[in-house]
């Protein structure tokens, strides 16, 4: 990413015992960052959701699958891309349930897009796996305010 220091790469299982992990490793580099506690607390969240959704839906519930976590800060914006290498998933799909539809799940897509800045899928080269980028600049609290 031209012009973004890297703060953080990892890369885990899809399975979801790695999710306490991933969340503390968040939290630790954007504490070092001088990240204010309510974007860091709606940053983990909407990672933690994209997290979540790439083990359900893109591995399919399969523990085996990698997942890498990059984190990058370029001025007053903090990005996050990750990368699976689950079979490509329909990205016109990817979308919220109705609200007023009353049952669990089915929130989460909704939820990173109120959450963050800009929620985007990547174009892979081998049309292999999946790239999702999310950002969100440290000054916005969520999107609107």
């Amino acid at each position: 990413m031209p012009g973004y220091e890297p703060l953080a790469a990892t890369r885990f299982l899809s399975s979801p015992d790695q999710l306490s992990n991933i969340r503390a490793t968040i939290r630790e580099v954007l504490r070092q960052n001088d990240c204010p506690p309510q974007f860091i607390d709606d940053f983990i969240m909407a990672v933690n959701e994209a997290c979540a959704n790439i083990m359900q839906h893109a591995y399919k519930g399969k523990c085996s699958g990698d997942i890498i976590l990059e984190i990058h800060k370029k001025g007053d914006e903090i990005r996050v891309r990750l990368t699976d290498f689950a079979e490509p998933v329909d990205k016109s799909a990817c979308k919220s349930r109705q609200l007023d539809e009353i049952r669990p799940g089915g929130i989460g897509v909704h939820l990173m897009n109120e959450l963050m800045d800009d929620v985007r899928f990547l174009e892979t080269k081998a049309e292999i796996g999946n790239i999702l980028q999310m950002k969100k600049k440290i000054t916005t609290r969520k999107k609107g305010e």
